[in-house]
């Protein structure tokens, strides 16, 4: 386990954290509803993960609909929106316990993947239904070892990634010590902790209070219509129509979340927050914001 860690520092496959909402195409090909005036065949979210898989649209993906209260309903959207890519090597992997996670089957087909894409949903099914077991194992070795392995995840699915996880806090409420529940996510990443839906729900407070009370952490706010390619577990490439949220917490001067009780308003001194638009940067490490046309940071680092 301790040689897991030490090589998440510098995985070789790829994260693609989706906000929710992704554009499928099926409301812009009917004429129903224009959402941010996406382009969904050029830009789309979805062709984008095709793209960075292995074998482009010939990539073996499995959509995992483990979270999902609908997986069957969720499951046929993508499989619809990835044929509207001409990308026909697509199946859903329907596991709704851990009892269906271990079988022999799953495991198989894991294996044999390209790219794995956790619908949304409940990120604590996620966690609760596959860690621990040789299928999480797995997993996470491929996304360690395999150069353009992509693990691919929306809404819920994207809250999972890192090791600290938000799993509870009404928006509304998020001022308040105690509002904004974590727990332990799938920890394909460390040292973030990313939210969902984060512009159309409001959550600015909830994934504010998780950095301030986790500083060593930086906060990530993926809009709708919106993601991140994460390479190397450290460069970040914004994707998508909306907007990416950064709150960096390692500078706080004061913060009183230590020492208030429960249900008090939390201050906090000192909290860095950048905004990420398609094509801009950012370094995890080095905590460090890339400009859309800044190329020679991303020429020297990315290798």
């Amino acid at each position: 386990m301790q040689l897991i860690f030490l090589n998440m520092n510098s995985p070789n496959g790829k994260l693609i954290p989706v906000g929710g909402a992704e554009d499928k195409g099926t409301d812009l090909e009917q004429g129903l509803i224009k959402r941010n005036n996406l382009n969904f065949f050029e830009q789309g979210i979805l062709s984008r993960i095709v793209d960075e898989t292995k074998h482009k649209k010939l990539s073996r993906i499995e959509v995992i609909t483990t979270a999902s209260t609908i997986p069957t309903e969720v499951g046929q959207n993508y499989l619809d929106a990835f044929a509207k890519l001409n990308c026909m090597n697509v199946s859903t992997m329907d596991i709704r316990n851990r009892e269906d996670a271990i079988q022999a089957e799953n495991i198989e087909r894991l294996k044999n993947a390209d790219a794995i894409m956790f619908s949304g949903g409940n990120q604590m099914r996620l966690t609760a239904t596959f860690g621990g077991t040789e299928f999480y194992s797995i997993l996470r070795e491929r996304y360690i070892h395999e150069e353009g392995f992509v693990i691919a995840g929306t809404s819920a699915g994207a809250m999972a990634m890192s090791n600290t996880m938000i799993y509870e806090g009404n928006a509304a409420n998020a001022h308040l010590k105690g509002a904004v529940k974590v727990t332990t996510g799938l920890a394909f990443m460390r040292d973030v902790i990313f939210d969902s839906h984060f512009d159309k729900r409001g959550r600015f407070g909830r994934l504010a209070q998780a950095v301030a009370a986790n500083p060593s952490c930086i906060g990530i706010g993926l809009g709708e219509d919106t993601g991140l390619i994460i390479t190397k577990g450290n460069y970040m490439e914004a994707i998508g129509s909306g907007m990416i949220l950064i709150i960096d917490g390692h500078n706080i001067k004061t913060s009183n979340i230590a020492d208030i009780a429960d249900n008090k308003p939390i201050s906090v001194e000192n909290m860095i927050v950048h905004f990420l638009a398609n094509g801009n940067k950012y370094f995890l490490k080095e905590r460090k914001y890339v400009p859309i046309n800044e190329d020679s940071y991303e020429k020297t680092n990315v290798e």
